[in-house]
């Protein structure tokens, strides 16, 4: 048995389970993971362990690594974890297929780790109300994220005894847009057989204000309009205006017409542009000899095998 506080693992069909008593850093493990094939996943019961996670989320894809946060004194979880797979898409696969399913009867949450940790709640939070006593977090997530991104779990109030719905819930989105939207297309409408409300719910610790007024408005299209976009690499998409086609990089020489020579060296004669080297004049690179047998006559004198034209002398034979 490791020794209270060293770090548990075991190998599950080539993947990792690190158990991670006594170590809740993140920073420690961060490091080694790839962030863009991570999946993180909260809101876990605590009777949740990291086989049961790992038993879930193999099925989306091969599974590199589970991590799971624990306290380090009680050794419980800490209600969240982290999945690595192999590729980002499995990844993506994975948050497709498997976010909002139940386990031990509470919806876990799966998206990617590489997000922004900022708090993208902007008050677009809706009141949902009339919920038929059977509608779960699952069903109340997938008809209104068809509106937009719905940042947090959407959450049914339960009487705290029986765990029974008591007719009404929450969701929020990360736009106004897209709470604007939900309100227009859902409110009144049947859900479960039943017409559900749908308006902006209250505001905590306010007298009766909603969510949803001019102010949290405007602070939410200042927030988007700081938030960096992450755009992909356009560098070598087209070149700068006025380039010719074919040109490189900044800061790199365009390459060479063809049929010019480079600067700095000798060009072919007129109408000869392009053409392949007479026989006997196929030499090496330039600064190197070459091989014995290749080596290219003397100036004005034919190659060999060929008469020399009318006026030429005869040139001697080589000597024995």
């Amino acid at each position: 048995l490791p020794a209270p506080g060293a770090m548990a693992q075991s190998s599950i069909a080539g993947g990792r389970i690190t158990a991670s008593a006594g170590s809740n850093l993140l920073g420690q493990h961060a490091v080694d993971r790839n962030q863009e094939a991570t999946v993180y996943v909260g809101n876990l019961d605590p009777q949740v362990t990291e086989e049961i996670v790992w038993e879930v989320f193999v099925q989306a894809g091969p599974v590199v690594n589970v991590y799971m946060p624990k306290d380090r004194v009680s050794n419980a979880h800490q209600g969240y974890a982290f999945v690595e797979y192999r590729g980002e898409e499995d990844a993506d696969y994975a948050i497709k297929v498997l976010n909002m399913i139940k386990l031990f009867g509470k919806p876990i949450r799966a998206n990617k780790a590489s997000v922004d940790k900022k708090s993208n709640d902007v008050g677009a939070n809706l009141f949902v109300g009339n919920l038929d006593p059977d509608m779960d977090e699952k069903l109340l997530y997938d008809t209104f994220s068809a509106f937009g991104v719905v940042i947090t779990t959407p959450k049914i109030m339960r009487d705290p005894d029986t765990g029974n719905s008591r007719g009404f819930g929450f969701v929020s989105y990360d736009s106004f847009e897209a709470s604007d939207a939900a309100i227009e297309a859902m409110n009144g409408q049947f859900l479960c057989n039943r017409p559900i409300s749908v308006t902006y719910a209250y505001k905590k610790d306010t007298n009766g204000e909603r969510h949803g007024t001019p102010a949290e408005r405007l602070l939410a299209a200042n927030m988007e309009k700081k938030t960096t976009t992450h755009r992909p690499h356009t560098m070598f998409a087209a070149g700068p205006a006025g380039a010719p086609s074919g040109a490189g990089p900044p800061g790199m020489p365009p390459p060479p017409l063809v049929g010019v020579a480079p600067p700095g060296m000798m060009g072919a004669p007129p109408g000869m542009m392009g053409a392949p080297a007479p026989p006997g004049m196929m030499g090496g690179p330039p600064g190197m000899m070459p091989p014995p047998g290749m080596m290219p006559p003397p100036m004005g004198m034919p190659p060999p095998g060929m008469m020399p034209p009318p006026g030429m002398p005869v040139p001697p034979p080589p000597p024995q």
